[in-house]
């Protein structure tokens, strides 16, 4: 963490223990929403009217699945509004430390956040006040799903493709910050 707190840090010039510390967490976290996509995909579906179904309960092909309780629905929110809120911090401050201009940067970020809280609201939305909003919970994951997937594959890419330095004799090598 106290390398984030120098000025200019960026991820190409961090020392190579700590980009691969950073690599792993990544690798961790891509497989994290690896596996919230196949949730959404296997046990929601991708459709406005399996979200609603899923949420609000339905009766089909001779199956009846039951409306989420408050209960469940404050559950989930619970503990995803922390988990998901520490995650994003750490994402951001990483995609933050890439060399993308801070325009693309900003997009980014705030579709990966508009992403995130539509994530949260939409299964209440969805349940409570019409089936409809099921269209926020689909738009909330295929921005979510997009933006991180630019937070992860960028900050990963520079964490594995360390800044070259210029010697004085003019020959590229990777940078490597001295020992203290």
């Amino acid at each position: 963490m106290r390398e984030f707190a120098k000025a200019q840090f960026t991820l190409r010039d961090a020392p190579r223990s700590l980009r691969l510390i950073y690599a792993g967490f990544l690798l961790l976290a891509g497989f994290g929403f690896l596996t919230q996509v196949g949730f959404e995909v296997g046990r929601i579906g991708l459709t406005p009217g399996a979200i609603a179904a899923y949420y609000r309960g339905e009766e089909s092909g001779g199956v009846m699945t039951f409306p989420k309780t408050f209960g469940q629905l404050l559950e989930v929110s619970h503990a995803h509004a922390f988990v998901m809120a520490v995650i994003f911090l750490i994402l951001a401050h990483l995609f933050a430390a890439t060399s993308p201009s801070p325009a693309f940067k900003n997009v980014v970020l705030i579709v990966a956040f508009a992403g995130l809280v539509g994530d949260l609201f939409a299964p209440w939305l969805t349940r409570y006040v019409a089936p409809q909003c099921a269209w926020l919970a689909l738009l909330s994951w295929i921005s979510q799903g997009t933006a991180n997937a630019l937070l992860i594959g960028v900050s990963g890419w520079e964490c594995l493709n360390p800044a070259k330095a210029v010697s004085r004799s003019g020959d590229h090598r990777t940078a490597e910050p001295p020992r203290p």
